[in-house]
């Protein structure tokens, strides 16, 4: 089983977007099932899928009726994120579970997992800043390109320090200096027992 890596983290991520990217459809995750390289890869793939719906329903031609369709398929997809989250928080509970934390261990308000999920999104943005940086068709201008690759430098920036960030907060946890403690998100606009929109129109 695969010990929760910052880079190899990264490095499925990136897999995961370039697999979409080549194929715009569904795509066979190569991971076996239950393991934490197959739900990273999954988390991704959700990440990429929901960015591009984000993109199209600005669109400022698009129908009504479709920014609501869409609209509810983002939803659905924020519920699905939210649920590999929870995923990969199982799975960092369970690797540390023989871990005693020592009597003034700290706590940490965001867990391996949601820092996962950022460093997920952060692959779309830099694929994405990527993409803006090679333009070479004429609405592209040179100083597009410019800011687009100043732009670019600050996202790598950002995952150099992510990923030091995560493998530093595994460490902690491995040496018994923070307590694993994971904050659940509790998604209620999606419950039908919790929304009161949702309950109140089934009268």
């Amino acid at each position: 089983m695969m010990k929760l890596d910052a880079n190899k983290a990264v490095s499925i991520f990136q897999t995961s977007v370039s697999d979409w990217h080549k194929e715009q459809a569904p795509h066979p995750n190569p991971y076996p099932e239950n393991s934490i390289e197959n739900i990273l890869y999954q988390k991704n793939h959700i990440d990429t899928i929901q960015w591009h719906i984000e993109d199209e329903i600005r669109r400022p031609d698009i129908a009504l009726e479709e920014v609501v369709a869409l609209k509810r398929r983002i939803d659905k997809l924020n519920q699905d994120r939210t649920d590999m989250v929870e995923k990969l928080d199982d799975f960092v509970i369970d690797l540390f579970k023989e871990i005693r934390p020592k009597a003034n261990a700290r706590l940490n308000s965001e867990s391996p997992a949601w820092l996962l999920d950022r460093m997920s999104i952060l692959e779309l943005k830099i694929f994405h800043m990527e993409e803006q940086v090679g333009r070479t068709d004429e609405a592209a201008s040179k100083e597009h390109i410019a800011k687009c690759q100043a732009k670019l430098d600050i996202l790598l920036d950002q995952r150099s320090d992510l990923i030091v960030c995560l493998d530093e907060l595994l460490l902690d946890y491995a040496n018994g200096e923070k307590r694993v403690k994971v904050y659940r998100q509790m998604k209620m606009y999606n419950d039908q027992n919790l929304n009161p929109s949702l309950y109140k129109s089934q009268k």
